[in-house]
């Protein structure tokens, strides 16, 4: 792989990254008159919930739906710049134009909230980057292909491996919002990387509980989830480095976890045939996800990396493919158990959505 660094007419670091059989020097410049990014994000502690929640209020400015042909991720072509100062390209990597987080943040913040002495603030520093998986607008994931999907592997590594090294950063999160339903404002196949400056709730919750199970029973949870799974009636696809199984509490309506064979605290932690073995059951669980209805099924991807520092040794990497797609022309909405109080409650059975899976012919 091959990584090519340039800066946009804001100052924000731009990556290129090609495989090693197509090199390219990407020298194109960026037009644009665009103004300095100001980030004012500020972090504020509910000390209820025990979790930090980013306050970031320029972002209501951000870009909303354009038409496909003013999309600000398609390369740029003559009399139409984009983010993308190039013409074309391969994977493309950038900062946010309209960050939750970042490096750059206004670090001058009051201790706390105003008249909330037990909210304490802290500047919202951190970063968010965008992933272009390709300069094709039309393309899905599913549709990629092995080469650039695993290029798309590496520049995940890439980008985990350079994020955790950055002073203050605590956790690495690649996702994939996916459909219009899902939330998702530019429909260009692409994904985002937020490094956050503490562990998310869901990775905290996580290791916690792996934590307990070890010192009540001595056992590892992790592991015998993923014994237990492998070998369950919820299995969707395996090969011999990953198996996808539906969970026996699945949450939403459709959701499939990928786990590797081998305990590895995140993506750069993978070698270069289980990187080309999760590609292959990916795409093909993605095919499934694209083929059981009529139309495509929004979903979320989202990468459940090891912290940066905390319970590394005691993590097992492993990506969560969920939809709010519960049957043709009807959604799952968060309504008042699981919005007002976390309490899940699912539409469809784990064993039963397994089995549909199953049935899916991928081409």
């Amino acid at each position: 792989m091959i990584r090519t660094s340039r800066r946009l007419a804001d100052g924000r670091e731009i990556l290129y990254f090609d495989d090693d059989r197509s090199p390219r020097a990407h020298d194109a410049q960026d037009t644009r008159d665009l103004p300095p990014v100001s980030t004012h994000s500020q972090l504020r502690y509910d000390a209820l919930l025990g979790e930090w929640v980013a306050i970031a209020s320029h972002r209501q400015s951000r870009t909303f739906l354009p038409p496909p042909d003013e999309c600000p991720l398609d390369p740029s072509r003559p009399g139409r710049p984009t983010e993308i100062p190039d013409s074309s390209y391969q994977v493309v990597v950038f900062e946010n134009r309209f960050p939750s987080l970042a490096t750059e943040v206004e670090r001058e913040v009051p201790p706390t909230a105003p008249g909330a002495p037990l909210a304490r603030l802290r500047p919202g520093f951190g970063r968010c980057e965008v992933v272009c998986f390709t300069d094709q607008h039309d393309r899905v994931f599913a549709e990629l292909g092995h080469d650039r999907a695993r290029l798309v592997v590496d520049v995940w590594a890439d980008r985990t491996a350079e994020l955790s090294a950055i002073d203050g950063v605590e956790y690495v999160f690649p996702f994939e919002n996916h459909g219009e339903e899902i939330g998702v404002t530019l429909s260009h196949p692409h994904g985002q990387i937020y490094a956050y400056p503490y562990v998310p709730p869901r990775a905290a919750s996580v290791l916690r509980t792996v934590r307990r199970h070890r010192e009540t029973s001595g056992g590892d949870l992790f592991a015998e989830v993923v014994g237990s799974e492998r070998s369950g009636p919820r299995v969707v696809c395996a090969n011999g480095h990953w198996t996808a199984f539906v969970p026996a509490a699945a949450r939403w309506p459709y959701e499939v976890q990928l786990f590797p064979h081998r305990r590895v605290p995140d993506i750069p932690a993978l070698t270069g045939e289980e990187r080309d073995a999760f590609v292959r059951v990916y795409l093909d669980v993605l095919g499934r996800f694209a083929r059981r209805f009529d139309t495509p099924m929004p979903y979320i991807a989202s990468w459940n990396q090891a912290p940066v520092n905390d319970g590394r040794e005691d993590w097992w990497l492993h990506l969560q493919l969920f939809s709010i797609r519960r049957a043709p022309g009807k959604l799952k909405y968060l309504a008042g158990s699981e919005s007002g109080m976390g309490a899940f409650i699912t539409d469809t059975n784990p064993e039963d959505v397994a089995e549909q899976l199953r049935a899916v012919v991928v081409a």
